[in-house]
């Protein structure tokens, strides 16, 4: 293993990490890191579906508090994508264990680091927090901070009731075969500068109308939904954030600018407790699906809440700047509330 430039240039490096091969081939798994000399302390980024990391913001904030900055793009996405591969496929989610536990190793053995945080977005956050769970009782990660996390699917009860079962069924016995695809396009040119958002990507790595969606992939999702229901047993302080409204659109809208566009927020925020045991929630106003690309206040609240939490639960100096003012957020889901009762 090497750390050569990355494709974002200095100060990241990247290492191709070797994995087991699977049914396509050859498999791998790239570590990107940007070190803050001398510091004890990381964060480990792991990355939504249909995405790679280039969150360079978030990697900011993470280093000016001390944190030297990793990230995975796991098997199958973004730079770890190959030819031979069907993108974004896994028939289980815990497949996903060899390379983070890989990049644990590195991160605290090799570079020395005796603290580390991960941090997962979407399907990353569902993906990290599995695995969190798995280990528990390991001390290998000292807390979870959760962006936005898969914690359910984007449907009515009814719905996934019926349709899991159906999916896990399909996904057992034809894996790679193409399901229809709900990815909104619109949510990926709300982000992208040649569209109507402000950041730069590679929309060959990020594709605003997705990769193929592979029925295996979303059984591996159930599966993992199912698991969460049960109880994760996660023994490290979680902080769960979730925008505090969500849209559902075909056509270009400027909510798209100020909700989750992706997932259902309200449902993220009604499985947070089925994490562990101590688990912070929450809630982003005009907060997008990833909520550290959203509109300048919102993602400011985010890394002001999370700099709260860093120094009220990993025992991280706390920045000058105070939270700033915003009113307390209900994190229940509209139908949990008492009748009568508003937001």
């Amino acid at each position: 293993m090497e750390f050569r430039e990355d494709i974002l240039g200095a100060p990241y490096e990247a290492a191709e990490l070797t994995l087991r091969p699977d049914d396509e081939g050859a498999v791998c798994a790239t570590l990107v890191r940007r070190l803050v000399p001398g510091s004890e302390r990381a964060v480990l980024y792991v990355h939504g579906y249909n995405d790679y990391f280039f969150q360079t913001n978030l990697a900011d904030h993470y280093t000016a508090l001390g944190f030297s900055f990793y990230a995975l793009d796991l098997r199958k996405y973004g730079r770890s994508l190959r030819p031979h591969q069907s993108p974004n496929f896994v028939r289980h989610l815990a497949e996903y264990d060899e390379e983070i536990d890989e990049a644990v190793r590195i991160i605290r053995e090799l570079d020395g680091h005796r603290q580390l945080l991960l941090n997962g977005h979407s399907t990353g956050g569902l993906i990290a927090a599995l695995w969190a769970g798995r280990r528990a009782g390991r001390a290998v990660v000292d807390g979870l901070f959760l962006n936005s996390p898969f914690l359910s699917m984007p449907a009515g009860p009814a719905v996934r009731t019926v349709g899991g079962p159906a999916v896990t069924a399909i996904g057992r016995m034809a894996p790679t075969r193409v399901l229809p695809s709900s990815l909104n396009p619109h949510y990926t040119h709300s982000l992208h500068k040649d569209h109507q958002g402000e950041w730069d990507f590679d929309l060959t790595l990020k594709p605003a109308e997705g990769f193929p969606l592979y029925a295996g992939w979303l059984a591996a999702i159930h599966q993992g939904h199912r698991r969460l229901r049960s109880g994760l047993g996660i023994d490290v302080p979680v902080l769960l954030m979730a925008s505090t409204r969500s849209i559902s659109t075909t056509v270009w809208n400027e909510g798209l600018r100020r909700a989750d566009a992706v997932l259902r927020a309200d449902d993220i925020a009604a499985q947070g407790p089925r994490l562990g045991r101590h688990v912070t929630i929450v809630r982003i106003e005009d907060g997008i699906h990833d909520l550290v690309l959203s509109g300048e206040a919102a993602r400011t609240r985010v890394f002001a809440e999370l700099d709260h939490w860093l120094a009220a639960y990993l025992d991280v100096p706390a920045i000058e700047a105070p939270l700033i003012d915003a009113p307390l957020i209900d994190a229940r889901p509209a139908d949990a509330r008492p009748a009568g009762e508003s937001a």
